[in-house]
């Protein structure tokens, strides 16, 4: 059995989801990646929340965003896969399931990031281009990349 995937607004996500897609959050992005930052900023309320089970354990995750909360155009942010899983490459699964939700349930196709730089080929591979000179946001060099 493969990976299923939810999406779901904040309102709607339990307790228990919410804690999981927390816990990768911070697993990620301020454990491996050893940045302090605040990673609850507020938008999470804001969101449409992407995430896939394998197993009964959430182990991939994006946040969704209309037009106008992260960027003028509608955008995909905080995309993370558990680290035990990414031989799997459900990354790009993520991608095209995050894309697919934006469409969906905003009817959106003009998407813009704000990428981790290392990681520009892998979202050059989903459509999208580098619209920005590199910039450190939370001292990790990142990029600004659009998908028409």
């Amino acid at each position: 059995m493969g990976i299923q995937w939810k999406i779901k607004p904040f309102e709607n996500l339990s307790v228990n989801e919410l804690y999981d897609i927390l816990r990768l959050r911070s697993e990620i992005f301020v454990v491996e990646q050893n940045c302090v930052y605040l990673d609850l900023d507020g938008k999470d309320k804001l969101a449409l929340h992407l995430f896939g089970k394998f197993e009964g354990k959430i182990v991939a995750y994006s946040r969704l965003f209309k037009p106008g909360i992260s960027f003028d155009n509608a955008s995909i942010g905080r995309v993370v896969v558990d680290a035990n899983y990414r031989d799997k490459k459900w990354g790009h699964d993520l991608m095209r399931e995050a894309i697919a939700g934006i469409k969906t349930h905003f009817g959106e196709s003009k998407i813009t990031i704000g990428a981790q730089l290392y990681l520009k080929k892998f979202y050059e591979s989903h459509g999208f281009i580098q619209t920005s000179e590199m910039y450190l946001e939370d001292d990790i060099p990142h990029i600004e990349m659009k998908k028409e």
